[in-house]
């Protein structure tokens, strides 16, 4: 008995002393982590703080993108996500809720505001989790929407703000402003998930200048409840945002309004597998407007092609070539006016160089051979010039390299002839490559004495945050051949313009003395080794300036394997720019008075009284074409925010059902397809050009079984 005793208390004394001992190691253990500073390498205290510290991105104002005028061309807005949260532990008062509580109620009243389906909205309301998207009709809605959505203050309905882009004019100078993409970057912390929007240019402007657009970003650090949101009366830190910089660019909308609307004339005319025209200021560099089609709109981004045509497509340019060969030769005193060189053909060793007139022109001077555009005559002048010499010359010009202009990705395009033979082709531009940057900027050697003008697309860089510009653009230029010479070549282009037998007769203007030189260059095929052959497998080019004695506007124009009547396209496009910018700038007017030439903003007349349109536009030099008999307006054609030219049409469609037919004569094909196409009738087109015929009277009511006739007709050019 007494042994069992003792070993009881043995047993019992063991076990205090290791409850004892357990309890003074969780003691020590404990004593350790309060006055440790930093436990398994882990800062306890930076621990701690993370886990109850916010910190909230405070995201930079991307900076504006502007016309040389202020015309805004790319702007910063915000669009929003509709987002419910459905978890009720986040409902801490009662009579405050913080989550959806009637999710049937919730839903029937979102479901036509959104345009979402009731069931749909009120099963995702019923999803688990924290909280859910109200997508899609909840996605990228306007500030007017949620305002409307918040003023009904639902519980647990919230916002997810994203930043966005916004190009006001759509399909305008998009290949110089560029786009931007919005990319989500999911943020977690201790259980609070957060999306982060970045945006990013990828082209153009928007590309090139993407971090001086973007500024920084700032942040603002608080203490927080498990919610994420912020505990009262505590501490916090804002560091501000720097707002990115705002980007004025040198295009002038105007300008480039009437570039746009002749490429787009020309595309659906002539269906060319692409156009570009380019209009850049003679004595400053700048580029006053370019405009290509294909395009796209950076609000779509329907975007078929990724190079800037101004830049980044390098080509044979073909004859347009010819001026800086005649520039070399003279600079290397090989320039004999009295000279004749017989034209047609000519050998180089195995290879026959051919003209365009294949029987030629007979015995013809270097003067005769640029304004006919003689092949063999460019060969002959270069034909005691070594290979390198022609490409001294040419690299001097700017070709074979970057103008270093403020675009990305611009190609510095080729110029690989070694031997006599490809020296020759290289004489009137084959088997070299050139971008139409590249001749803007040759030209201007033209234009200035000789002296080489860099181009320019930024006019000036506006700091927000300093409220003072940063950049502005200063001409830049370089003596590269001598005065004599540039008058020379001025004489020259203006033969192939104006006098009998010059191949660019046609973009003769009697109200302006342009002067330029014509293009037209075979295709390489890399896949066959080859050029195409067919009529209209070929880039059509024309590079001008005016006016003649002292040209202020250089033009290049290109267009590729048009499907029919080879210039002529371009001839139109070239011809109605020349006239337009003549009248806008008041210059290079030779026969005709000079004419202010205003420009028109449409607004949004969509339910306005279609009377109060009329009255707006009454002292307006804009046609308005009404549609239908009605007294509201429904639709408008182009839509607001678009500037229109004197002359311009402005279509209107009312809420009536009777249409009558307009007069349409003299109407360009463009303002014809547009019309019909929203009369939706039947009709058939002959020919090309303006209107000359309509089958039916104006003011005669339509019905679904007309069909209209017309007949089109080119306008006469001066000879």
């Amino acid at each position: 008995m007494g042994r069992r005793k003792r070993s009881f208390f043995k047993n019992v004394f063991s076990f205090s002393t290791l409850i004892i001992i357990i309890m003074l190691i969780l003691y020590g253990r404990l004593v350790f982590l309060a006055v440790s500073p930093e436990i398994d390498g882990i800062d306890m205290a930076h621990f701690a703080r993370q886990r109850n510290t916010a910190n909230i991105r405070l995201p930079a104002q991307r900076g504006n993108i502007y016309d040389v005028n202020g015309l805004n061309l790319a702007t910063s807005v915000s669009s929003y996500t509709v987002i419910a949260f459905i978890d009720e532990s986040r409902t801490t008062n009662p009579n405050r809720p913080h989550h959806v509580v009637d999710k049937q109620k919730t839903a029937e009243i979102l479901a036509p505001i959104l345009d979402m389906e009731v069931d749909y909205i009120y099963r995702l309301l019923n999803r688990r989790g924290y909280q859910v998207e109200l997508g899609p009709g909840g996605r990228d809605i306007t500030e007017t929407t949620r305002r409307e959505i918040a003023a009904l203050n639902l519980p647990g309905i919230s916002f997810i703000k994203k930043p966005d882009r916004h190009y006001p004019n759509g399909d305008f100078a998009s290949y110089i402003i560029g786009y931007v993409r919005r990319f989500e970057e999911v943020v977690e912390n201790d259980g609070l998930r957060r999306i982060n929007y970045n945006i990013v240019g990828e082209l153009g402007i928007e590309s090139r200048y993407n971090e001086l657009l973007s500024g920084e970003d700032g942040q603002l650090i608080y203490q927080r409840d498990r919610f994420g949101n912020r505990i009262p009366e505590t501490p916090q830190t804002r560091v501000p945002a720097v707002d990115g910089h705002d980007i004025y660019l040198t295009i002038d909308s105007g300008v480039q309004r009437f570039l746009e609307s002749a490429v787009k004339d020309v595309a659906r005319t002539y269906q060319p597998e692409w156009i570009q025209i380019s209009v850049l200021e003679a004595k400053t560099g700048r580029i006053l407007g370019s405009a290509t089609t294909p395009s796209y709109d950076p609000n779509r981004l329907n975007i078929v092609n990724y190079e800037n045509p101004l830049t980044s497509f390098p080509f044979e340019p073909g004859s347009t070539m010819k001026t800086f060969t005649y520039m070399c030769a003279m600079e290397h005193g090989l320039y004999n006016e009295n000279s004749l060189i017989q034209s047609g053909k000519m050998q180089i060793y195995d290879r026959t160089i051919s003209d365009w007139r294949s029987e030629g022109w007979g015995r013809i001077t270097f003067d005769e051979g640029f304004k006919y555009s003689s092949n063999v005559v460019a060969a002959n002048l270069v034909k005691n010039l070594k290979p390198y010499e022609l490409y001294d010359c040419f690299h001097r010009y700017g070709f074979g390299q970057k103008t270093e202009i403020e675009l990305p990705r611009e190609f510095s395009g080729s110029l690989p002839f070694v031997n006599q033979v490809e020296k020759a082709n290289a004489a009137f531009g084959q088997g070299l490559s050139t971008t139409a940057i590249q001749h803007l900027q040759g030209l201007t050697m033209i234009a200035n004495d000789g002296y080489k003008i860099k181009p320019a697309i930024i006019d000036r860089i506006y700091d927000p945050n300093l409220k003072e510009d940063v950049y502005q653009h200063e001409v830049e230029k370089t003596k590269v051949v001598e005065q004599a010479i540039a008058d020379k070549m001025k004489q020259l282009l203006y033969s192939v313009v104006h006098e009998e037998g010059g191949t660019g007769h046609l973009y003769r203007n009697n109200s302006f003395d342009i002067i330029g030189k014509t293009g037209t260059a075979q295709i390489f095929n890399p896949a066959t080794g080859q050029y195409l052959f067919g009529e209209h497998n070929y880039i059509y080019s024309f590079a001008g300036m005016f006016p003649y004695e002292d040209p202020e506007i250089i033009i290049y124009a290109a267009m590729k394997k048009p499907t029919h009547s080879r210039h002529l396209g371009m001839l139109y496009a070239v011809d109605e720019i020349i006239e337009n910018i003549g009248k806008y700038f008041n210059i290079g007017f030779d026969k005709k008075p000079k004419e202010e030439l205003n420009f028109y903003q449409t607004e949004n007349y969509v339910n306005q009284l279609t009377v109060d349109v009329k009255e707006v536009y009454q002292e307006k030099n804009v046609e308005l074409i009404v549609i239908g008999n009605g007294d509201r307006i429904i639709k408008q054609f182009p839509e607001n925010d678009t500037l229109l030219l004197p002359n311009d049409k402005l279509f209107l469609v009312t809420n009536g059902d009777e249409i009558k037919m307009a007069d349409v004569i003299g109407w360009s094909r463009k303002h014809l397809m547009l019309y019909l196409s929203i009369i939706d009738v039947d009709y058939e087109i002959e020919g090309y050009g303006f209107v000359k015929t309509q089958s039916i009277s104006p003011d005669t009511l339509l019905d679904e079984e007309t069909i209209l006739k017309f007949t089109l007709e080119a306008n006469n050019f001066s000879q």
